[in-house]
Protein backbone atom coordinates (compact mmCIF):
# COMPACT_ATOMS: atom_id res chain seq x y z
CA UNK A 1 0.00 0.00 0.00
CA UNK A 2 1.34 3.21 -1.26
CA UNK A 3 0.87 6.53 0.90
CA UNK A 4 0.94 10.01 -0.60
CA UNK A 5 2.55 13.22 0.93
CA UNK A 6 -0.82 14.21 2.06
CA UNK A 7 -1.44 11.04 4.13
CA UNK A 8 2.15 11.31 5.74
CA UNK A 9 1.52 15.07 6.92
CA UNK A 10 -1.71 14.33 8.38
CA UNK A 11 -0.38 11.33 9.73
CA UNK A 12 3.95 11.23 10.83
CA UNK A 13 3.77 7.86 12.67
CA UNK A 14 2.74 6.55 9.53
CA UNK A 15 5.52 7.45 7.91
CA UNK A 16 7.79 6.98 11.14
CA UNK A 17 6.06 2.98 10.89
CA UNK A 18 7.56 2.67 7.28
CA UNK A 19 10.92 3.93 8.39
CA UNK A 20 11.06 1.49 11.01
CA UNK A 21 10.32 -1.16 8.61
CA UNK A 22 12.95 -0.07 6.16
CA UNK A 23 15.39 -0.68 8.72
CA UNK A 24 14.60 -3.48 10.39
CA UNK A 25 14.51 -5.10 6.61
CA UNK A 26 18.24 -3.51 6.26
CA UNK A 27 19.32 -5.38 9.70
CA UNK A 28 17.75 -9.17 8.42
CA UNK A 29 19.76 -9.05 5.42
CA UNK A 30 22.99 -9.48 7.46
CA UNK A 31 24.21 -6.15 8.74
CA UNK A 32 24.86 -7.46 12.06
CA UNK A 33 27.73 -5.25 14.75
CA UNK A 34 31.18 -6.53 14.34
CA UNK A 35 32.18 -9.50 15.25
CA UNK A 36 29.82 -11.45 13.72
CA UNK A 37 29.42 -14.65 16.03
CA UNK A 38 27.31 -18.29 15.46
CA UNK A 39 26.49 -20.45 18.65
CA UNK A 40 25.51 -23.56 19.17
CA UNK A 41 24.36 -25.44 22.21
CA UNK A 42 24.43 -28.82 22.68
CA UNK A 43 23.23 -30.43 25.89
CA UNK A 44 24.72 -28.22 28.63
CA UNK A 45 27.51 -26.98 26.39
CA UNK A 46 27.62 -23.58 24.26
CA UNK A 47 30.22 -23.38 21.06
CA UNK A 48 30.97 -19.85 19.82
CA UNK A 49 33.01 -18.85 16.91
CA UNK A 50 33.65 -15.65 15.97
CA UNK A 51 35.96 -14.31 12.78
CA UNK A 52 38.06 -11.85 13.76
CA UNK A 53 40.85 -12.15 11.68
CA UNK A 54 43.39 -9.08 11.86
CA UNK A 55 42.83 -8.58 15.57
CA UNK A 56 45.69 -9.66 17.96
CA UNK A 57 45.06 -12.43 20.04
CA UNK A 58 46.99 -10.60 22.66
CA UNK A 59 44.55 -7.55 22.24
CA UNK A 60 40.88 -10.11 23.02
CA UNK A 61 39.03 -9.95 26.47
CA UNK A 62 36.34 -12.52 26.65
CA UNK A 63 34.05 -12.18 30.29
CA UNK A 64 31.57 -14.45 31.67
CA UNK A 65 28.37 -12.51 34.18
CA UNK A 66 25.82 -15.35 34.65
CA UNK A 67 24.77 -16.43 31.06
CA UNK A 68 26.31 -13.79 29.20
CA UNK A 69 29.75 -13.89 27.81
CA UNK A 70 31.77 -10.08 26.13
CA UNK A 71 33.85 -10.70 23.56
CA UNK A 72 35.92 -7.22 23.13
CA UNK A 73 39.22 -6.02 21.64
CA UNK A 74 40.68 -3.75 19.33
CA UNK A 75 41.43 -4.42 15.63
CA UNK A 76 43.95 -1.85 14.60
CA UNK A 77 43.11 1.55 12.72
CA UNK A 78 45.04 1.33 9.09
CA UNK A 79 47.77 4.08 8.30
CA UNK A 80 46.94 6.80 5.45
CA UNK A 81 49.82 7.41 3.65
CA UNK A 82 50.78 10.55 2.05
CA UNK A 83 48.83 10.81 -0.98
CA UNK A 84 46.69 8.03 -0.69
CA UNK A 85 42.72 8.38 -0.27
CA UNK A 86 40.58 5.69 0.61
CA UNK A 87 38.18 4.54 -2.48
CA UNK A 88 36.22 2.26 -0.52
CA UNK A 89 36.18 1.19 3.33
CA UNK A 90 34.18 -2.01 4.61
CA UNK A 91 36.59 -3.83 6.71
CA UNK A 92 35.73 -2.44 10.42
CA UNK A 93 38.73 -0.90 12.71
CA UNK A 94 38.60 0.22 16.01
CA UNK A 95 37.37 -1.03 19.28
CA UNK A 96 34.69 -3.95 19.30
CA UNK A 97 32.21 -5.44 22.15
CA UNK A 98 29.37 -8.01 21.98
CA UNK A 99 27.41 -9.83 24.39
CA UNK A 100 25.58 -12.98 23.96
CA UNK A 101 23.08 -14.40 26.54
CA UNK A 102 22.69 -17.68 26.53
CA UNK A 103 19.93 -20.34 28.01
CA UNK A 104 21.88 -21.39 30.89
CA UNK A 105 24.75 -20.01 33.34
CA UNK A 106 28.04 -20.04 32.42
CA UNK A 107 30.93 -22.04 34.56
CA UNK A 108 33.41 -19.51 33.94
CA UNK A 109 35.95 -21.80 35.77
CA UNK A 110 36.19 -23.76 33.33
CA UNK A 111 35.70 -21.81 29.79
CA UNK A 112 37.86 -22.49 26.90
CA UNK A 113 39.44 -20.40 24.19
CA UNK A 114 41.55 -21.12 21.10
CA UNK A 115 42.32 -18.58 18.66
CA UNK A 116 43.37 -19.92 15.00
CA UNK A 117 43.74 -18.43 11.17
CA UNK A 118 41.38 -15.22 12.92
CA UNK A 119 38.68 -17.34 14.11
CA UNK A 120 38.15 -17.28 17.78
CA UNK A 121 36.26 -20.64 18.99
CA UNK A 122 35.22 -20.20 23.08
CA UNK A 123 33.35 -23.47 24.82
CA UNK A 124 31.45 -22.17 27.32
CA UNK A 125 30.14 -25.30 29.60
CA UNK A 126 26.83 -24.76 31.77
CA UNK A 127 27.48 -24.29 35.36
CA UNK A 128 26.75 -27.21 37.06
CA UNK A 129 24.38 -26.95 39.86
CA UNK A 130 21.61 -25.59 36.98
CA UNK A 131 22.56 -29.21 35.16
CA UNK A 132 19.47 -31.42 35.26
CA UNK A 133 19.66 -34.15 37.77
CA UNK A 134 18.48 -37.33 37.59
CA UNK A 135 16.78 -38.90 40.40
CA UNK A 136 17.07 -42.54 40.98
CA UNK A 137 14.06 -44.28 42.53
CA UNK A 138 14.09 -46.76 44.84
CA UNK A 139 11.79 -49.86 45.20
CA UNK A 140 10.89 -50.58 48.81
Amino acid sequence: MTTTYVERILNPWQEFDRMDRMFNRVARRGNCEFPAVNVWINGGNAEISSEVSGVDPEKLDISVSGNIVTLSGTRPVDEKKEGEFRHRHEIRRGDFSKSVQLPFNIDADKVHASYKNGVLHVSLPQLEAEQPKKIEIKSE
